[in-house]
């Protein structure tokens, strides 16, 4: 089967975006592919982290990922640091990588704004290390939202840069592809923005660890405006956040919008946020309920986390040996 990889930082409680937005998607990827899916801790020390924090989030992603679905006896799970192939192909990477190359990426542009001498070095080659998460497995599809897309096209001028140089043929470009059932979802607050774990107000999103009286209320004081729902899509034109409710509604029902608006337009938001938030806790409690069962076995955890790893190392490690050789280390 083809090889898949992905990963997701273990920083923050996983929200209902990271579910419709990644995970979900991983779990239905596991029926007709061959998966790796790694919690990028070295990724999330780009930023400051609390470590006691780092450590019991890595856990808590662990658990959540499970309670989703994700299969770690069929599939491979794992943190990254635990497995040395990704930092020492991500060093020859960042030799490999050009500054150009990486002065085009919006996406640390976006982060930094106009205080980037005050970021991580780590921050700037993010992309680097991304290319030899991919790479060091020769994984040849990675699910992404958009905002990746420009970091796995720089993964594929390694590849070309890295083949060129040294004349081989030893990696396969990667493709990078957007599940069609990806979702993109906003805050609850402000449908202009996107669902995040950093937003300061928790009422901005719906936490896959909230309960049901959590998801309720938060469902029940989300922004809307002062119009019932329509009967089309055209209706929702510059109201975006009932577009973003009308979206979730869907995404959590496995509905087009089209029907979402079939069935409850022309209702006022109080019924829809009541049908909407029925549909969310049945979804997501059994999620929260799960994964708070899990919490209560860090061993578990640990081990699915240790028995990923070399799992992981087993496949790694033999391609980077190879690279190294070629690149001239001398092992």
């Amino acid at each position: 089967m083809t090889r898949v990889f992905s990963g997701i930082q273990p920083t923050g409680i996983p929200h209902l975006g990271n579910y419709l937005g990644a995970i979900q998607n991983w779990v239905a990827l596991q029926a007709n592919h061959e998966c790796i899916f790694c919690l990028v801790d070295l990724h999330a020390l780009t930023v400051w982290q609390n470590p006691a924090d780092l450590r019991a989030q890595t856990r808590q992603q662990t658990a959540v990922l499970l309670a989703s679905g994700i299969d770690p006896e069929k599939h491979i799970l794992f943190n990254q640091s635990a497995v040395s192939a990704h930092t020492r192909l991500g060093w020859i990477f960042n030799c490999v990588s050009r500054l150009g190359w990486l002065n085009r990426m919006t996406q640390f542009k976006d982060k930094v704004g106009k205080d980037r001498e005050n970021h991580s070095a780590g921050l700037y080659v993010y992309p680097n290390l991304m290319a030899a998460d991919i790479l060091a497995y020769k994984a040849v599809k990675v699910p992404v939202g958009d905002d990746q897309r420009q970091h796995v096209e720089l993964a594929n001028d390694i590849v070309k840069k890295f083949n060129h140089d040294y004349e081989v043929e030893f990696f396969q470009e990667i493709e990078a592809f957007v599940p069609a059932q990806a979702a993109r979802v906003m805050s609850l607050r402000d449908g202009l923005k996107k669902m995040s774990k950093s937003d300061p107000s928790a009422q901005s999103r719906i936490d896959l660890t909230d309960d049901a009286d959590t998801i309720a209320l938060k469902i029940k004081r989300a922004k809307t405006d002062p119009e019932p729902l329509p009967s089309s899509l055209e209706g929702l034109t510059d109201r975006p956040e009932a577009r973003n409710l009308v979206g979730l509604y869907a995404a959590m029902d496995n509905l087009t919008p089209e029907q979402v608006l079939a069935r409850h337009g022309g209702e006022g938001f109080g019924p829809f946020k009541k049908a909407l938030a029925d549909v969310m806790i049945a979804r997501i409690e059994p999620i929260a309920k799960e994964t708070s069962r899990l919490l209560d076995d860090t061993g578990h955890l640990d081990h699915v986390l240790r028995t990923g790893a070399a799992r992981a190392a087993a496949i790694a490690n033999p391609i980077v040996d190879e690279v190294e050789q070629i690149v001239g280390l001398l092992k």
